[in-house]
């Protein structure tokens, strides 16, 4: 058969840069012959087929014009024994996708091989699987991936790449939870700071990344969880000059700055020291697993600062931080961490079109016959609440009231409850200032509020006062008075002083809607206390103790009468008292009507 003989023209008038190959060469199509520039700019002349080079008649060097014969090929059957010889990598040579994906694939878990596996090796996940599990399937665009530390004339480029993929942190944008809320309204910015890369420590570029991530956060307004694992500044970035103490970084007032203005979650796991611990610290809620130790210091500074040698698990261990409330939400390892984010974002992201409850005539029962007995809160709580919705925060700090999210018939609600198992109900000091903080946090993002009150008041005595309690339990009564989402209160018992003023948003017309169940009571203090306080007198002429205490008891039954939930009701304190089974519906009609 008779050859088929192309004749390659030049495009252009232009000098020839190089001949890329030489006859007799087997070339696939599309693969480069000669390259030409002309006005500065370089063109590729390539094989318009698969084919055999027969002559080259230029050599680089050469000055050519437009039309001119440069090349003569052979044309040959695709998928002839010619195309198969060529290599891998002789069909990437030079293809800047190619490049780009050798570099990308520095910071991946699979080129990471020894990093990953010393995470493996403590329990841990990496950095990737952490953010993998976090976000929705594909949604993850990444910000910054091809930064190296600061330390270029330190490290050799190859050993950059390898030992400080990202540095340190990966950053992007993302969505979380798009399933069921849809992708519009969970879009979310992503910081994940990378134990395996230095320590997770804060270098010039780590720190770039994360200000630029939050500065999108900023303008589009999104949500933004963050892993905290690292510890702390970073001093050996030495490419920096201009800079001394490495001070003027704008991460943590970037970081602050949004805290009100959109939710802030913060993960951790492992260490978490210094600068690494501000930024958990600003989160508006905390999540930490039990193998976690945070703190303002790490061993170095502490050591450093004539304080001390410590190891790094001696300082802020889980069991502290979060009994003193540093901590919102334990969790056992960072897959359940990160299954708490996800969870907690759900509720700022809106409201489930589907749901269930548990039987609503059982609340009719679950209060105690005799008035002194206590209960537990959470069994109410659980059947009044949505199956399965109920997540409560920072159970381990002011644990007399109980904070957290709820859904009632799918709306996401922030709920206070006392719990009369922890100093009879009474609001102490930590548990006003918890309350204080979760009522903002809700009032922040628009989320409503329903209060479960039963607490003979504010927690007294010469110990409270050493907490100071007149400065924080005001917090209560400030953010109460600050709130411009809907309140509603159901008193379930006890409805005593100023403590239960403060779980009504401070007065008891604060509220949309103020209820009682039939078992509500009410004074301007513990009926006890105000019977030994009012007929001190009385009960001191008593000379008896039986007669005393028959007459204590008598003024106690008397005044529990005066107070009852229908009094309250009758003199309009209150609005109204209820059935306990219609709960819910109540709650839900209120709402709607306080918008």
């Amino acid at each position: 058969m008779k050859e088929s003989v192309l004749q390659i023209t030049a495009p252009v008038a232009a000098a020839v840069i190089s001949v890329d190959v030489q006859p007799g060469e087997q070339l696939r199509e599309d693969q480069p012959l000669v390259t030409l520039e002309s006005m500065k700019m370089q063109t590729a002349v390539s094989a318009p087929c698969d084919c055999v080079v027969k002559k080259v008649l230029v050599a680089a060097g050469d000055t050519i014009q437009i039309g001119q014969l440069v090349c003569q090929v052979v044309a040959v059957e695709s998928g002839a024994d010619a195309a198969e010889t060529l290599t891998a990598e002789q069909a990437v040579i030079g293809d800047p996708l190619y490049e780009l994906q050798k570099q990308l694939s520095y910071s991946s878990d699979e080129e990471r091989v020894d990093a990953v596996a010393r995470r493996h090796e403590k329990g841990y996940r990496s950095a990737r699987e952490n953010l993998t599990d976090l976000c929705d399937d594909d949604s993850f665009v990444e910000y910054g991936q091809l930064a190296v530390a600061a330390q270029r004339d330190r490290r050799s480029a190859e050993a950059l790449k390898t030992e400080t993929a990202a540095d340190g942190v990966i950053t992007g944008l993302a969505t979380i939870n798009s399933a069921e809320f849809g992708e519009r309204a969970t879009q979310v910015a992503v910081i994940v700071n990378d134990y395996s890369v230095l320590a997770g420590t804060q270098g010039y570029f780590h720190h770039k990344k994360i200000d630029r991530m939050l500065e999108q956060a900023g303008k589009a307004n999104l949500p933004v969880v963050m892993y905290t694992e690292g510890g702390g500044g970073r001093p050996g970035d030495t490419d920096v000059k201009t800079q001394i103490a490495g001070l003027d970084v704008a991460s943590f007032a970037s970081w602050a700055s949004l805290s009100g203005r959109v939710p802030l979650i913060a993960v951790n796991n492992g260490y978490c020291f210094a600068g690494n611990a501000a930024l958990f610290g600003c989160a508006d809620i905390r999540i930490a697993t039990k193998t976690s130790w945070i703190g303002m210091a790490g061993p170095a500074m502490i050591e450093g600062g004539g304080l001390g040698t410590f190891a790094p698990t001696d300082i802020g261990p889980i069991e502290i931080q979060a009994n003193n409330g540093v901590v919102d939400l334990v969790a056992d390892n960072e897959l359940h961490a990160t299954q708490l984010a996800q969870r907690c974002l759900a509720y700022f992201q809106g409201d489930k079109q589907s749901w269930s409850c548990a039987e609503q005539t059982e609340l009719r029962q679950m209060m105690p016959h005799d008035r002194r007995f206590v209960y537990d809160i959470r069994n109410i709580i659980q059947q009044l609440v949505d199956n399965d919705s109920f997540l409560e925060l920072s159970q381990s700090y002011g644990s007399g009231i109980v904070t957290g999210f709820i859904r009632i018939e799918g709306k996401s609600i922030g709920l206070i409850a006392n719990d009369c198992r922890v100093l009879g109900g009474a609001v102490d000091a930590e548990a006003a200032d918890k309350t204080a903080r979760f009522i903002t946090l809700c009032d922040n993002f628009s989320i409503p509020l329903l209060s479960l009150c039963d607490t003979p008041g504010f927690m007294v005595g010469p110990a409270s006062e050493e907490q100071a309690a007149v400065r924080r339990m005001a917090n209560l009564f400030i953010a109460g008075a600050k709130i411009s989402v809907p309140l509603v209160t159901i008193f379930l018992r006890k409805g005593y002083g100023l403590g239960a003023m403060a779980m009504a948003g401070g007065s008891f017309h604060r509220p949309v809607f103020s209820a009682a169940w039939p078992s509500g009571e009410f004074g301007g203090m513990g009926l006890e206390g105000a019977v030994r306080l009012g007929f001190k007198k009385e009960l001191a002429a008593e000379t008896d103790k039986a007669s005393r205490d028959a007459l204590f008891n008598h003024l106690v039954e008397e005044m529990y009468q005066r107070g009852k939930a229908t009094e309250a009701a009758a003199h309009l304190e209150i609005d109204a008292v209820i059935d306990p089974a219609t709960t819910r519906a109540v709650i839900v009609r209120a709402l709607s009507a306080g918008g």
